[in-house]
């Protein structure tokens, strides 16, 4: 089985499936900010919830493997600061603007409190514009589909998620969807240059062009504006929901899928189900002036947190592809190889994945298989 796992991984990472950030948007990398001690600085939001439990599995694995990071902890604030209107501090922003890398766990924000989202601050903040989540099937662990092998990038800054709502009159509220070029050739332009840069065959731009003729046609416009200067790769258009009946069908068909904002939030998340769920999904988000910040996409799970059942998966794989970004390639593939082995080997095993081990002991698994 390790050999399998071993030779099933060197295949992906020919074809760059665990690097979604090897390259910022204009092909340059650049370096976070380092200590006196030769450690690379790196912001975590260990967030809340089961956050705090699995943010401490990756400092664990991260310290067994010998990783030369610091971290810079940060956590969201019990009172809204003013000058982001959230939970988040600016000191805390300003961490990964100074690192120019970070890692987050789930952070949950309060339903209907009026309150501006944790996660669309620290998008709109840092101009995070390009989510980009890899999802494939892990060996060892079957589902109904053994093939996936997919990469879905999601515009991350517009679209139905700019936050701009208001009331027409009593009873009726108006939500606006802001489609902009530039934000979508941006997005765009990642998309054509990551499956450029990783060997990848099809761009697939997803799209209700057919309804939303004005915001997703130019969406589509602009994709096809880039798709021309790519024409080694294979270009189509995909109407949402087709796209999502294709996906449960036959996930083979897809190999890039680049889409706006609320499509790519439905759609990446569909294709984590198709490989056991969002505890296993890795996600990175890659922002102008050479940010990533890499996250855990799944929630907060407050029903089981600090009773020690957290998969810290999705938040480790965060963590190799953030490892990737800062060039530590060896480290990463150590780190990588040893969770899907542990998940592979299948001893160790938290709940949602069908075992009854708790999140210490799946970390510990991994630790020893480092």
């Amino acid at each position: 089985m390790a050999s399998q796992i071993a030779g099933r991984l060197a295949r992906r990472r020919a074809n760059g499936i665990f690097s979604p950030v090897y390259t910022t948007f204009f092909g340059r990398r650049f370096s976070s900010t380092a200590s006196e001690s030769n450690l690379i600085r790196v912001t975590l939001f260990p967030g809340d919830g089961i956050g705090p439990e699995i943010a401490e599995s990756v400092k664990q694995v991260f310290k067994a493997a010998d990783v030369p990071v610091e971290w810079e902890e940060h956590y969201v604030g019990k009172e809204v600061d003013p000058r982001t209107q959230s939970f988040l501090t600016w000191e805390s922003l300003e961490s990964v603007r100074r690192n120019k890398v970070g890692l987050k766990g789930p952070m949950a924000t309060p339903i209907g409190k009026g309150h501006r989202s944790l996660n669309l601050t620290l998008r709109k903040e840092l101009n995070l514009y390009a989510n980009v989540r890899p999802c494939y099937s892990l060996p060892g662990y079957k589902t109904k589909h053994d093939d996936v092998d997919l990469i879905t990038i999601r515009e991350n800054t517009e679209g139905e998620y700019s936050g701009l709502e208001h009331q027409v009159v009593r009873g009726v509220v108006e939500s606006l969807k802001i489609i902009t070029r530039h934000a979508s050739l941006r997005v765009a332009e990642y998309a054509f240059h990551y499956a450029n840069a990783h060997g990848r065959e099809r761009v697939s731009a997803i799209h209700k062009a057919n309804i939303m003729q004005k915001t997703d046609g130019l969406f589509l416009k602009c994709c096809r504006e880039v798709a021309e200067k790519y024409p080694e790769i294979k270009y189509e258009e995909v109407v949402i929901d087709n796209c999502c009946m294709m996906l449960v069908k036959n996930p083979s068909l897809f190999d890039v899928l680049v889409m706006p904002n609320l499509y790519g939030d439905i759609i990446s998340d569909l294709c984590a189900g198709l490989i056991g769920g969002l505890g296993l999904t890795p996600s990175c988000n890659i922002g102008e002036g050479g940010i990533a910040l890499a996250e855990a996409v799944h929630g907060s799970a407050p029903d089981i947190a600090g009773q020690n059942k957290a998969n810290p998966t999705a938040l480790l794989l965060s963590g190799v592809s953030m490892l990737r970004h800062l060039d530590l390639h060896d480290k990463a593939d150590k780190i990588q190889n040893a969770v899907l082995n542990t998940i592979a080997e299948g001893k160790y095993r938290t709940g949602d994945l069908g075992g009854k081990s708790t999140t210490t002991d799946f970390t510990k698994a991994i630790c020893d298989h480092l």
